[in-house]
């Protein structure tokens, strides 16, 4: 049985400060429920990482961090490694979202390095892949979405692939309001299922959590998790708020698979 995984991806947003107290009001609005069926994950800022841990301490939330570069130290100015978040109490790593490849030149190969050195440091990787609305509306997802997985996996073993969480973003729907249907989910998620069983096998296949994410809101979770390939959400607007946030982890723990 796959375990629901729900992660906020903060993004650009919130300073240290405000970072905090975001972390102490969800934590003190979580531990009035038991959500002891849901992995949680919070990603905040490379700057307030430490800081957010330190809130997190002795919590069953866990920390993750929003970009990893493949080396572990070196002239790279502008860049974390594996090593730095280890130590800033980072156990989740989200690598390849849509923004990362739109504004900053990520590509297949660069998520594949990124994959590679986030699992050489014990991280688990959010592995993002997704169609744009041009891709979606030529009729090229499943292609797109092909050469994102087998790009982004080349030469992972299956043991390392089992340390993963692979999240479907379709970037159409990610900030505009737009959320693909439940069914559009499940058809993509379904999809990249028996993608990786021809890849790697019934076990791993049916093992793997294969998250959602695009504008995923208190008023959805439920409606997404129902389905039989969604294992989780990863949030991005709706993670900044408390009772958003909160509201979609617990709806999401309701949902029996």
């Amino acid at each position: 049985m796959r375990k629901t995984i729900i992660a906020g991806n903060w993004k650009m947003y919130k300073t240290i400060n405000e970072a905090i107290d975001l972390a102490n009001n969800l934590k003190r609005e979580l531990f009035k429920v038991n959500f002891a069926a849901v992995d949680v994950v919070l990603c905040p800022v490379f700057t307030a990482l430490s800081e957010v841990a330190e809130v997190l301490n002795e919590t069953d939330i866990q920390l993750g961090a929003q970009d990893i570069y493949w080396q572990d130290e070196g002239a790279f100015t502008g860049e974390v490694s594996g090593l730095m978040l280890k130590d800033a109490g980072c156990r989740y790593v989200i690598v390849g979202h849509s923004e990362r490849r739109q504004f900053f030149g990520e590509t297949n190969e660069t998520v594949n390095k990124k994959i590679k050195a986030a699992l050489k440091h014990g991280l688990t990787p959010i592995i993002c892949v997704g169609e744009n609305l041009q891709e979606r509306e030529s009729n090229n997802t499943f292609k797109v979405i092909q050469e994102h997985i087998k790009g982004g996996l080349a030469d992972i073993s299956a043991q390392d692939l089992l340390k993963t969480v692979i999240a479907y973003e379709p970037v159409w729907a990610i900030g505009t309001g737009k959320t693909a249907t439940p069914e559009q989910a499940q058809e993509v998620h379904k999809f990249i299922r028996d993608l990786l069983r021809k890849m790697y096998g019934e076990e791993l296949a049916c093992s793997i959590r294969i998250q959602y994410g695009g504008s995923v809101k208190p008023e959805n979770i439920a409606e997404l998790m129902a389905k039989p390939d969604v294992d989780g959400a990863l949030v991005g607007g709706a993670s900044l708020k408390v009772d958003s946030f909160s509201s979609i982890v617990i709806k999401a723990s309701e949902v029996l698979k």
